[in-house]
């Protein structure tokens, strides 16, 4: 199994059209339009909390004046004009007539008494803003206090030059970050496109990327793995395709070269009625022998369909097993192999299936294990549970199965080269791998001092 290098080219188009580079996008627009929303509420905040200062200082001022010089409110505005030349605080007072008194406050006579409020004015040709408070005095004058804004003013500036370049940043970082996760998707899609392309192309070793596995995987991850198994699936059944076409193209050579050669003898030799009725018997006989490994290799495909799982019914495991060595006592006999059957007394294995798949496959395994074990022989077959799991056993003194061929004897029409005088299609295990795997069960082959042990095991009764 191998994997294709990615492919490192990559246009702004791949980008464009990268799923994961538009949902990046989306949440980069969505997470701008909060931070603009964001930073106008933090800038309306900090603003307001800056008059909010001027407004709270303006009443108190108005207190500490009154307090300091209740008497003389002329003198002390003066003085407080000489302690500001900047004029950044101006204050003044105003007669009731509304004529100013003192101070160097510079905007007309104030209307709006007690409620501080922003006045805007122009003053050699710059505008000037001030925070003024008005404030009427028990005599019917009139105090003004004041506070210029310009350093509010550039304050403000600052900080929307602060909240607009963060927002620039952000911005910037989160469009980087979207094209790193844009690219990132196209080369990952870019180098399963290309092993999806050499698979197509007919190289069914190729097997998409996978960057992580477990926990660390992702959507993507996940999805690679589970067709990465379906490719095994597909791989494995084109060689078992390709091999099921050699074993028919090997196996069905003899006897369709039989067939020809006794037809043509025939044609030659015979001379007498008995002489064509032997030849149509041999012919019969060979047909026979095609038709029978057909018919097992479209039993086989019936079983591997899985449609026969929606037939099951209530069985008894133990039961069949019994009738298959039963049934094969006699050919066991007949070769003069001893058959031992092992199994506790009373034992019932109850659960749900096939019965007559299931009788064939266990018949299968001990007809395999009477035909390959020599005249005097042994073969020992076990049923047990314990804990919920079943196994069926057999045991031969026959040649054995070699440990690099116990994967391949369960592909359709393969025999070893030791078996292949002896009759059969190589389709028995391949038979009993399917009924296997249709109740769940499995079929292996284990280590032997003598002879052949093969097991079929259900891990978990119903």
């Amino acid at each position: 199994m191998s994997s294709v290098p990615p492919n490192n080219r990559w246009s702004l188009h791949d980008l464009r059209r990268a799923s994961s580079f538009r949902i990046a996008l989306l949440f980069l627009g969505l997470y701008s339009l909060i931070a603009a929303l964001l930073f106008a509420f933090l800038y309306q905040q900090i603003s307001s909390y800056a008059l909010s200062r001027i407004d709270d200082w303006l009443p108190r001022e108005r207190n500490a004046i009154l307090r300091s010089a209740p008497t003389d409110l002329i003198a002390r505005v003066a003085y407080h004009a000489r302690l500001d030349p900047d004029n950044q605080r101006p204050f003044g007072l105003y007669s009731p007539d509304g004529i100013r008194l003192a101070g160097a406050f510079p905007g007309p006579h104030p209307t709006q008494l007690e409620k501080p409020y922003t006045l805007s004015m122009i003053e050699n040709d710059t505008t000037r803003s001030l925070r003024v408070a008005a404030y009427p005095l028990p005599d019917g004058q009139l105090l003004v206090l004041s506070q210029d804004l310009n350093e509010v003013h550039e304050f403000n500036e600052v900080l929307q030059r602060a909240l607009a370049s963060a927002a620039l940043l952000a911005l910037l970082l989160g469009l980087a970050g979207a094209v790193l996760i844009g690219r990132r998707a196209v080369h990952r899609l870019d180098a399963i496109t290309t092993a999806i392309q050499a698979i197509v192309q007919g190289d069914l070793s190729q097997r998409l990327p996978q960057r992580a596995s477990g926990a660390a995987s992702d959507d993507l991850d996940r999805l690679v793995t589970v067709v990465n198994g379906m490719l095994d699936d597909i791989e494995r059944l084109m060689h078992e395709i390709k091999g099921a076409c050699d074993g028919i193209a090997h196996d069905l050579r003899t006897p369709l070269a039989r067939l020809l050669a006794g037809l043509e003898r025939a044609q030659r030799r015979a001379v007498s009625a008995d002489d064509y009725r032997d030849a149509v018997d041999a012919a019969i006989t060979e047909t026979l022998s095609l038709l029978t490994t057909f018919n097992a290799m479209l039993r086989i495909s019936e079983v591997q369909d899985g449609a026969r799982r929606a037939g099951f019914s209530a069985i008894d495991l133990a039961a069949i097993a019994d009738d298959a060595v039963e049934f094969y006592e006699p050919s066991a006999d007949d070769k003069q192999v001893q058959l031992v059957y092992e199994r506790p007394p009373g034992l019932r294995l109850p659960l749900r299936g096939d019965a007559s798949l299931l009788f064939e496959a266990m018949g299968n395994l001990i007809d395999n294990a009477i035909k390959f074990t020599p005249e005097g022989g042994r073969i020992t077959v076990t049923l047990a549970e314990w804990q919920g799991a079943m196994q069926f056993d057999i045991r031969d003194t026959g040649p054995g199965i070699p440990a690099a061929e116990r994967e391949a004897v369960f592909l359709r029409f393969h025999r070893a080269e030791s078996s292949r005088h002896l009759p059969g299609n190589g389709l028995g295990l391949s038979l009993v791998d399917a009924v296997a795997r249709l109740h769940g069960m499995q079929v292996a082959i284990h280590d032997s001092d003598q002879g052949c042990h093969i097991s079929l095991r259900l891990s978990t009764l119903p």
